[in-house]
């Protein structure tokens, strides 16, 4: 089915149903009866503008569906719920859909829930904030799946807090995938996999204290309410050995794809609101082996290296619930890296609904791109989000 075809399809079903349907707090239920029942719809329209500007060479850019994801949800017995996310915003030749959460949710137990499926894995106070909610159009390092950080898995994960919510926290037991480009470390879910991807198995936890109540994971202030947060995390990854194809006789068929052996990872991070402010600092630290020993090349030196990832970002409501100026700044380093690759980021946010439907710009400038010396490259993003 091309692309033409599934739009045709999905805007048919939506239309039809949200005639019928009533609007509640994140999508809109179509279906709900006394037993708890239920059918919700939602989604959310990420249209951006890119425009890349390089110290060397001609400037380029595109317009694009940054992120196009309806999602269903519902339940059908008394403690459960099933939910189901696609994106088709990054279709590329064959793969026309790309699978988000795809998992069912048992809520039964007292401050916990037990989902089974693909759902985020808990590292990262800034990838578990959704791209909905962030402040600056493109995430940090810190958040990024391509350097470090664990993507959606295919497992178990429980979730849970306190009485009063004021300690939250999650672990997971998953099947996680890793793309083997020597350039980065990039985490990937096994339900969208491609054929050269290492295949192996990632546990981790994550446990988040709220002095002033619970601060859920969305940036920006809207209320003046003071609020804090302060969590820790990490994980480790495996290979499984099912599938290192740019490795023979435990040496490298590639110079610039590296077979991972494995990964752990490290967290600790932060976040404050009050009065119009919003504050958000993470740091992470991944140590991640080669199958090769001897490999050199990307953010690798003979067969390992220790990504370093850190990130500070504020906003304040110079017009409030309306008009938000922000500011970022991040910094990543390897071992292969011969400068620190620093990113300087500025820009502001028109919010006609909040999150729901906002307007977003923001400069990036980046330092030492990708860890090379006096390498540098300035970015645009500009980006109309609507979300139901």
């Amino acid at each position: 089915m091309n692309n033409m075809k599934m739009l045709r399809a999905a805007s048919g079903l939506l239309g039809g149903v949200l005639m019928a349907g009533v609007a509640t707090a994140g999508g809109i239920t179509v279906y709900k009866d006394d037993s708890g029942k239920y059918v919700k719809l939602g989604g959310r329209i990420q249209l951006q503008y890119h425009q890349v500007n390089p110290d060397a060479g001609s400037a380029t850019d595109d317009l694009f569906f940054r992120r196009f994801r309806p999602y269903i949800e519902g339940s059908l017995h008394k403690d459960w719920k099933g939910k189901f996310q696609w994106d088709m915003g990054k279709a590329d030749g064959t793969n026309e859909v790309a699978i988000k959460d795809a998992y069912f949710q048992y809520k039964g137990f007292e401050g916990m829930k037990v989902t089974v499926g693909n759902a985020n894995f808990p590292f990262s106070r800034e990838f578990l904030t959704s791209s909905k909610y962030q402040e600056l159009v493109e995430r940090t390092f810190v958040g990024d799946h391509n350097y470090g950080t664990p993507d959606r898995n295919t497992g178990f994960h429980l979730t849970g807090h306190d009485g009063d919510k004021k300690l939250t926290w999650g672990a997971s037991f998953a099947a996680a995938d890793i793309d083997p480009d020597d350039k980065k470390l990039d985490f990937d879910t096994p339900a969208n996999k491609n054929t050269d991807f290492n295949q192996g198995w990632i546990v981790g936890g994550r446990v988040d204290y709220h002095p002033f109540g619970y601060l859920k994971f969305a940036q920006g202030d809207f209320k003046g309410e003071q609020k804090a947060t302060i969590g820790v995390a990490a994980f480790s990854w495996n290979n499984d050995g099912d599938n290192n194809t740019y490795t023979a006789s435990g040496i490298s068929t590639s110079t610039s794809k590296a077979d991972v052996d494995q990964v752990t990872g490290f967290e600790i991070s932060g976040a404050y609101r009050n009065a119009g402010f919003s504050v958000d600092a993470e740091y992470n630290r991944f140590k991640a082996d080669t199958v090769d020993n001897s490999f050199t090349g990307g953010i690798y030196r003979n067969g390992t290296t220790t990504l370093k990832n850190w990130s500070v970002e504020g906003g304040y409501m110079v017009v409030p619930a309306t008009l938000e100026l922000v500011l970022g700044y991040s910094v990543q380093d390897a071992d292969g890296y011969s400068s620190t690759w620093n990113r300087t980021a500025v820009g502001a946010n028109w919010f006609l609904h909040k999150h729901d439907v906002k307007m977003q710009l923001t400069y990036r400038q980046n330092d030492n791109l990708k860890g090379a010396s006096n390498v540098n490259e300035d970015e645009i993003f500009l980006q109309g989000q609507y979300v139901f």
